[in-house]
């Protein structure tokens, strides 16, 4: 961190967040509501990476990405959650200078991890319906860890390009972020010239939704035909139920995507992006976790417990 202390902390210390709310009496109220939504979060998370970690029959490639995505999800609003909990308990709207880029540094890997693991989790729902008796074959241990470890080292990757970016130029002595550390806000607080930070941003950010929703969208396009294709009903009924809540969560993440990030700017837009953010960043966790479960089909002739609650099919590899 001795480059951030060069540039800039001369300059500033702390930033400070423009709180959820300016009624005191809303506080306490919110900060109830958020606890438990963050702590259904975690909870969840947790619970089903160790379950899937502990039974030997959830070793599936599914399972695989779901831990992965629980704990891109897990990163993801831990990153932001607890602060704001802490803000709203306390009264305390600041963040010190080295936590806001180490917030903005996992808060945009889990973001970017997710974006492409959910990416895989299409192309795996498309395996296993186009040719599920050689699913386990195709989608080896070998390539689950290959889809998976390009994600992280991407993120990283990228992570550490834009707060290097951002952090080694000079801020203008403003202090006032919006949200949390996001890459927008503090970009709005440099005097220094941002064209080439912004370019850097806007460039990776529409090759990651385009190149993952391409896939989402060609992988989806593929079990649609395939699934016509079928003569049982049953088999159809069971294709779309193994991928309906991945494609359900799927467009719920794009579409809060594209509405922080494309909508037109207004003097209004500040409290709908503070909802948008709180939404995106720890609600829809919690909706995920009572929906977002990819359902697996399961096999005639035998018995599941608690294991298919989770989504994975019980099948080893």
């Amino acid at each position: 961190m001795a480059w951030l202390d060069k540039h800039n902390l001369m300059i500033l210390n702390e930033f400070i967040l423009v709180g959820i709310t300016d009624l005191p009496e809303l506080q306490a109220p919110l900060f109830g509501l958020f606890l438990i939504v963050y702590m259904v979060s975690v909870g969840y998370n947790l619970g089903l990476i160790i379950l899937t970690m502990i039974d030997s029959r959830l070793h599936t490639p599914l399972c695989f990405f779901l831990i992965h995505l629980a704990f891109t999800d897990l990163g993801y609003s831990t990153a932001v959650g607890p602060k704001m909990l802490v803000n709203l308990a306390i009264d305390q709207h600041t963040v010190s200078y080295h936590w806001c880029a180490t917030q903005l540094s996992f808060f945009s890997r889990f973001i970017t991890s997710e974006i492409f693991i959910l990416s895989a989790m299409a192309y795996d729902r498309y395996v296993a319906i186009f040719n599920p008796l050689l699913y386990t074959s195709i989608m080896s241990q070998r390539l689950c860890h290959t889809l998976v470890a390009i994600p992280y080292l991407y993120s990283l990757f990228l992570s550490l390009l834009t707060i290097i970016k951002i952090f080694i130029s000079s801020f203008c002595g403003h202090d006032v972020i919006k949200h949390f550390c996001d890459n927008l806000p503090l970009i709005s607080l440099l005097c220094s010239d941002t064209r080439e930070i912004k370019w850097i941003i806007l460039i990776f950010s529409i090759f990651n939704l385009v190149s993952s929703l391409l896939i989402v969208l060609v992988s989806y396009i593929l079990i649609l035909v395939t699934i016509f294709r079928m003569n049982s009903a049953e088999r159809r009924h069971k294709a779309f139920s193994t991928s309906g809540s991945h494609l359900t969560v799927t467009v719920i993440f794009y579409g809060i995507l594209f509405f922080m990030y494309m909508q037109p700017k207004s003097s209004d837009s500040f409290d709908i992006d503070k909802m948008t953010s709180l939404f995106y960043t720890l609600l829809i966790r919690m909706l995920r976790n009572g929906k977002g479960t990819p359902t697996p089909v399961l096999l005639p002739g035998k018995s599941y417990g608690w294991e298919s609650l989770v989504g994975c099919s019980p099948r080893g590899r």
